[in-house]
């Protein structure tokens, strides 16, 4: 794991000095709310329906027991005692007072952890796949360039205002599991005919009230240029992104306007001009930031171990959690375990301080004290011993962590929706809460099979409901919540955008329509298909023709 330098630990004091000092004169009535607000926004700390909320940044979404026992802190001293892990490899807490915020910085920063760029139209935390550096198709740790974008992008001078927040993604392997093509800047780890490694460069995807894919404006770019590059994207950007119109200003707004040749045009005349500046990366800088992600003290383990074998064909419920939730290591005699954040009724990201500081206490015990945290709100222990996968699984249970849905109907990604955000129209949380508790019964989950369920609670599209296989998007209609269903969606490595199949549904009628669309695809599937194979087989009509068949 990166650890920070004395630069790194006086550059965090002084800042969390500096908002003390800002909040002290917000309290004292020296600065409006007005002036108050970007101060407070740079810092992490929004102001929600209901109270202060402070995001804050897990950088590549990679943790230490150390860290995340100090995330269980902040939660029981000054929240009610639970986080919200988001889409974006953050953790937001909720109910945070004005008064303790400058507090709550500063016992994150004891443990190398912050809020800055968490909010603000800057570069935002650079999130990666959270397999990085244990995944058995990965062709290079995606987690090394994040740090170097992190450290590049920390305070940028020139891209501190831009137009609009700014989102970059990295991966580094063939499937997806970070969703860069939906990312202002999507950055793929390939390798060329030569057998090098470097960047395929996607430029202008994203969310919200205008979807887009991002189009791929360099098919191969060499890794020591990715700063230059990417600081020749920014600057045509911060040229010529809009800032007249909040819904305008977005990257993927100019690449649609001007086009991606023209774009690509725009970037390579920047990069032509500083290309071999002082931000080409040196072997040195590389290898320095690397040596950060070395692997841990791997001891020699048998690749099959007889115990879990057994324990495999006598448990149903150790083989269903063995077959969903723990993913193959690269490394022989060891797996990649995932914690459900989804048991049936829960609200989808969140977990107790005290959850929090058991996953904490498991990482020390089997996974080298790292902890990983997913796009699709889950956790990760990255390094576990397959040894060790039956005493762990109990361990688990014991804290409802264990629940095997990873993938599968209930394991939904939600935004707060109604319930905290200042910006929804719609509840997302209690929706995604009766879904849940619809298709309890784990095996007719599995029979199910992979099925990406994705609410917002408004437009801009937080719980990224467009890349659902069925998404779900709160509207509200006269004071009253109503819920419109794309399907179709996709954030992997074959990213598609759904589409609207009909009218919205009332609240009370979700749960119903999610139903018949499943029935639906149980009735029609081939075998071995996903239901989202099935919907791009068949089209909108069957599902359409059962949704609204009642109607």
């Amino acid at each position: 794991m990166y650890t920070y330098d004395e630069h790194d630990r006086t550059f965090v004091a002084e800042r969390v000095a500096q908002f003390r000092d800002q909040v002290n004169r917000r309290l004292a009535g020296e600065l409006t709310e007005e002036q108050f607000k970007p101060l407070r926004l740079t810092n992490g700390l929004y102001l929600q329906l209901h109270a202060y909320m402070l995001r804050v940044a897990i950088p590549y979404g990679t943790l230490s027991s150390k860290q995340m026992r100090m995330l269980a802190h902040i939660a029981r001293r000054y929240d009610r005692g639970y986080g919200h892990f988001t889409t974006r490899q953050n953790i937001q807490f909720n109910w945070i007072r004005l008064e303790d915020a400058a507090d709550a910085l500063d016992d994150l920063a004891s443990v190398e952890m912050h809020a800055l760029q968490t909010s603000g139209n800057c570069i935002r935390n650079t999130t990666a796949d959270q397999w990085a550096g244990v995944a058995v198709d990965e062709i290079e740790d995606p987690r090394v360039w994040c740090e170097i974008i992190r450290q590049w992008s920390s305070l940028h001078p020139e891209f501190t205002f831009l137009p609009r927040k700014f989102k970059i993604a990295v991966t580094g392997s063939p499937h997806d599991r970070a969703a860069v093509r939906v990312h202002d800047i999507g950055l793929r780890l390939h390798r060329n005919e030569a057998g090098e490694t470097g960047f395929e460069v996607i430029v202008g995807g994203g969310l919200g009230r205008t979807p887009m894919i991002g189009k791929t404006i360099r098919e191969f770019l060499p890794k020591r240029h990715l700063l230059s590059y990417l600081e020749a994207i920014l600057r045509a950007y911060n040229l010529a992104g809009r800032r007249d119109n909040l819904y305008k200003a977005r990257i993927k707004i100019l690449v649609h306007e001007i086009g991606t040749e023209e774009m690509r045009r725009r970037v390579e005349a920047e990069w032509d001009a500083i290309r071999d500046g002082a931000l080409e990366l040196s072997p040195q800088t590389v290898a320095a930031i690397t040596a950060h992600f070395a692997p841990p003290a791997y001891q020699p383990q048998p690749a099959v171990d007889l115990a879990v074998e057994r324990l495999r064909l006598e448990n149903a419920g150790f083989a269903r959690w063995l077959k969903t939730n723990v993913a193959p290591h690269r490394q022989p005699g060891y797996a990649i375990v995932n914690l459900s954040l989804k048991p049936e009724g829960a609200p989808p990201g969140d977990a107790s301080a005290a959850q929090m500081e058991a996953v904490a206490d498991l990482a020390q015990a089997y996974s080298h004290e790292e902890i990983r945290v997913s796009h699709e709100q889950n956790l990760v222990l990255p390094h576990v011993r397959r040894a060790d996968l039956p005493a762990l699984w109990r361990k688990l249970e014991a804290i409802d962590l264990a629940t095997p849905n990873l993938g599968l109907v209930s394991d939904i990604i939600a935004c707060p929706g109604l319930d905290y955000c200042a910006l929804a129209n719609a509840r997302s949380i209690p929706v995604a809460q009766q879904i849940t508790k619809r298709f309890a019964d784990l095996k007719r989950q599995h029979d199910i099979g992979e099925l990406k369920i994705k609410i917002s609670g408004c437009i801009n599209a937080c719980g990224h409901h467009h890349v659902g296989h069925i998404g779900i998007l709160g509207v509200d209609k006269n004071g009253e919540e109503f819920y419109q269903i794309t399907l179709g969606g996709d954030g992997s490595e074959t990213t598609s955008l759904g589409r609207i199949v009909g009218p919205a549904v009332p609240a009370d009628g979700v749960v119903d329509a999610i139903e018949n669309l499943i029935e639906t695809y149980l009735a029609t599937r081939r075998p071995g298909e996903r239901f989202v194979d099935t919907y791009r087989r068949l089209g909108d009509a069957p599902f359409k023709e059962r949704l609204y068949a009642a109607a």
